[in-house]
């Protein structure tokens, strides 16, 4: 398992993949000696937390979304640094990380999308039906990374970075123009089913890729 982990190709081709990789090995390179992988994605983690807190807390007052964005720019630091400053010090973990980062994402997610769906603006269902097209498009990369050696981090040349983007200038939106909260659930209910769409394709894809590798065989009788 980690020989096949290692080889794992990692292909991301999101549209701010160049920039974020430069800027992450530029911090890897400044964090102080005592920081820690490990340390990082307990960052991550409490900023999910910090996401969830801020849209639930929307319910009371909109400016509470400030809490949400700055969770989302935490949980970027923690999520998306870790692993480059495993990779920068050459102290990786490839098993160890593999099963701790797929963990953690999939709770990060949980915190982030039910999050939104418990904020004023936002249908419970919507949320729910994003927060499993999302988990199944983790489940499917987990064993295209087993069963053909490739680690697919982005859809559509859209990744995690740009899904908080998105969802940061959205907060933004909500907190200055009233009436984007009216609107709300139709920006929502676009990207949930831009996340099934991206599912269903990319299911259908591999399937006839697999169907390729693997033909099926004669009975005989």
């Amino acid at each position: 398992m980690g020989e096949e982990i290692k080889k794992a190709e990692r292909i991301q081709t999101s549209v701010l993949n160049a920039a974020e990789k430069k800027a992450l090995v530029w911090l890897a390179e400044r964090q102080p000696a005592w920081m820690t992988s490990n340390y990082l994605t307990f960052i991550g983690i409490f900023g999910s937390l910090v996401i969830f807190a801020g849209y639930v807390l929307s319910n009371q007052n909109i400016n509470w979304l400030w809490l949400a964005s700055l969770g989302f720019i935490i949980n970027w630091y923690g999520d998306s640094l870790d692993g480059s400053l495993a990779r920068v010090r050459g102290t990786g973990r490839p098993i160890y990380g593999y099963y701790l980062d797929h963990t953690v994402d999939a709770l990060n997610e949980i915190c982030m999308f039910i999050g939104i769906g418990l904020a004023p603006f936002c249908n419970i269902w919507i949320a729910v039906i994003a927060l499993i097209a999302y988990l199944l498009l983790t489940l499917n990369v987990s064993m295209n990374a087993h069963l053909k050696q490739e680690f697919k981090l982005t859809y559509a040349k859209m990744g995690p970075t740009e899904l908080r983007i998105i969802l940061i200038i959205m907060n933004t939106l909500l907190i200055f123009i009233p009436g984007f909260r009216e609107i709300f659930n139709y920006f929502a209910g676009f990207i949930c089913a831009a996340l099934v769409l991206v599912y269903i394709v990319s299911v259908l894809k591999d399937l006839a890729e697999y169907a390729r590798l693997d033909p099926p065989k004669k009975w005989n009788k």
